[in-house]
C-alpha cells in the first residue's frame, strides 16, 4: 500500500501539532526531510523511540521537532509509522505535510490510519467504531464505554457466542456426512440448548442498547409549558447562559432549541419547545404541534407551570400529555403569590416529582438536578462488568441474529431435517461476523471509516 500522511491535530493554533505518516516508505521519506541532532541509521533506532532534530527543505530549517518512530508490525497501523511533533502553527504543519507529499507520500483519507489497523488485523471493526465513540464522547460514561469496546470486551462476547454456534455447526455437518454415527435425540438436545443459551446472551446485549442509547445520545428531555411559564428561563438556567430569548411577550419561542448538557454525570439532550396555547398563526401552530410530538417521543418531560395563576385548559392538556411519561413538574414563579401548590388534586399522580422553583431567582435548580439523578441513575449501569451496546449498527445485527436463532429453534422443534437448521445458523454467524468485521462488505467498511476525522 502507499505511504500516507496527514495532520492529526485539530485545525488552528496550538502549542504542538502532529503530522502522522504510515507506510513502507515512511522512513525513506523521513530521512529526506528530518535532520537528527544525533544522527543514527534507521536500523539502529528501536521502535517507540523519539528523536530530536529539525525538519529541513534544501538545508533550510522549517521547524524544530520531535519525531516518534514506530516499526512494523508494532505500530497503530501495523506498518512503519512516524509522528512528527512540531510547533502547532497552521503554516508550519502544512509546510511539513507538503514536504512529505513532495517526497512521495499521499494524502490520507479520513480514517485511513485506523482502517489500516483494521486491515492489518490489530483491531476488529467494532473496536474501530469505538474509536469514533471515544473521539466524539460528550460524557465520562460514554468515553468509558468506548474504551471498554476498544479493549475488545464486545468482540470477546460476540466471539464466545460464535464459537459455541460453530461447535454445533460442526456436529450438524458430522451427522450429515456420517449418518451411521448419528444420535438424533442427543444431537437435537445439544443443539437446542446451545441455540437457547446463545439467544439469551444476545437478547441481554440487545436490551443494553436502551442504556447505551442514553449514554451516547443523551436522555431526550423535552421542556413543555404555556407561553411565559418559564421554559426558556429554565433552559438558560440549566445551561448557565442566555441561550434562549426571554421576554414578557408571549410566544417568543416558536421553534425548538436543542442543547446537550451533562448533569451530575447524566447526559441530557435538552429541548426547549414552543409554548402550548391556541395558536395565533400558522407558524406558531406548526411549532406547537412539533412540541406535542417531541413530548410523545421524550425519555423525560419537564412540564413547567406558572404557579401564580390557576390551571388553564392548556395546562390541563399539558398534564394529559405528561401523565404516562417520566415527568418532572416544575411549579415556577414561587417568588410570587402561589395559586397552584404541590397539594393540588390535579397533580396527585406526580406527587413525588414536583419541584417548586423560581427560575428568575435560580431557586430550586439543585432540586431539579437531584430529581433527574434519582430518576436516571446511570451508576446502576455497571460499566466495569457489563457490556453496553451503544452502536445502532451493532444492535440491528444482534436483532437479526436473534431472529435467525428463532428460526433455527422453530425448525428443530417442528422436526424438520437437521441440515435445514444449518442455513439459519450460518445466517446468524454472518450477522455476528458483520459486527466484528469478518463478514462486513467493503461498502459498509468504507462507510464506517468515512465518519472518522482526517489523521485518525
Amino acid at each position: 500500500m502507499s505511504t500516507i500522511v496527514s495532520i492529526s491535530t485539530a485545525p488552528g493554533i496550538g502549542g504542538i501539532g502532529i503530522i502522522r505518516m504510515s507506510g513502507e516508505n515512511t522512513f525513506k521519506i523521513l530521512d529526506k526531510i528530518f535532520k537528527q541532532k544525533s544522527p543514527k541509521n534507521i536500523n539502529q533506532i528501536p521502535g517507540y523511540t523519539i528523536k530530536y532534530g529539525h525538519i529541513i527543505d534544501d538545508e533550510k530549517i522549517i521547524d524544530e521537532v520531535l519525531v516518534s518512530y514506530f516499526k512494523a508490525p508494532k505500530s497503530y497501523t501495523t506498518e512503519d509509522m512516524c509522528e512528527i511533533n512540531s510547533h502547532g502553527g497552521t503554516v508550519v504543519m502544512r509546510k511539513i505535510m507538503d514536504l512529505c507529499l513532495k517526497n512521495g507520500a499521499e494524502i490520507a483519507e479520513p480514517g485511513e490510519f485506523t482502517k489500516r489497523a483494521f486491515l492489518g488485523g490489530r483491531i476488529d471493526l467494532s473496536q474501530a467504531e469505538s474509536i469514533i465513540d471515544i473521539i466524539n464522547a460528550k460524557s465520562d460514561r460514554e468515553a468509558k464505554e468506548g474504551i471498554k469496546q476498544l479493549e475488545g470486551f464486545l468482540s470477546e462476547r460476540i466471539n464466545e457466542i460464535k464459537n459455541k454456534l460453530l461447535e454445533i455447526m460442526t456436529n450438524i455437518e458430522v451427522s450429515i456426512d456420517y449418518p451411521e454415527y448419528d444420535t438424533p435425540e442427543v444431537t437435537n438436545n445439544e443443539i437446542l440448548e446451545t441455540i437457547k443459551s446463545s439467544k439469551e446472551k444476545l437478547v441481554e446485549l440487545k436490551k443494553s442498547f436502551d442504556n447505551g442509547k442514553m449514554i451516547k445520545q443523551g436522555i431526550k428531555t423535552v421542556i413543555i409549558g404555556k407561553p411565559n411559564a418559564g421554559k426558556s428561563s429554565l433552559l438558560n438556567a440549566i445551561l448557565k447562559e442566555d441561550r434562549a430569548i426571554v421576554t414578557e411577550i408571549e410566544g417568543t419561542t416558536r421553534d425548538t432549541i436543542e442543547e446537550f448538557v451533562t448533569i451530575n454525570g447524566i447526559p441530557l439532550n435538552l429541548i426547549d419547545t414552543a409554548g402550548i396555547r391556541e395558536a395565533k398563526d400558522e407558524v406558531e401552530m406548526i411549532g406547537i404541534e412539533k412540541s406535542k410530538k417531541l413530548a410523545e417521543d421524550a425519555d423525560l418531560i419537564i412540564a413547567i407551570f406558572d404557579s401564580s395563576k390557576d390551571f388553564s385548559k392548556e395546562d390541563l392538556e399539558i398534564l394529559e400529555i405528561a401523565k404516562n411519561k417520566k415527568t418532572i413538574i416544575i411549579l415556577n414563579k414561587i417568588d410570587l403569590e402561589q395559586k397552584i401548590t404541590s397539594e393540588n388534586p390535579k397533580l396527585e399522580i406526580f406527587n413525588k416529582n414536583i419541584i417548586n422553583m423560581s427560575t428568575k431567582n435560580k431557586i430550586g435548580l439543585e432540586s431539579l438536578f437531584e430529581k433527574i439523578t434519582d430518576m436516571f441513575n446511570l451508576d446502576e449501569i455497571n460499566l466495569d462488568n457489563d457490556i453496553v451496546i451503544t452502536n445502532e449498527r451493532h444492535k440491528n445485527l444482534i436483532s437479526k441474529a436473534i431472529d435467525n436463532l428463532d428460526k433455527a429453534e422453530s425448525i428443530l422443534k417442528n422436526g424438520m431435517p437437521i441440515d435445514i437448521i444449518a442455513i439459519s445458523l450460518k445466517d446468524t454467524l454472518s450477522n455476528l461476523g458483520a459486527i466484528t468485521g469478518e463478514e462486513a462488505g467493503e461498502e459498509i467498511i468504507n462507510e464506517i471509516f468515512k465518519r472518522f476525522c482526517l489523521g485518525k
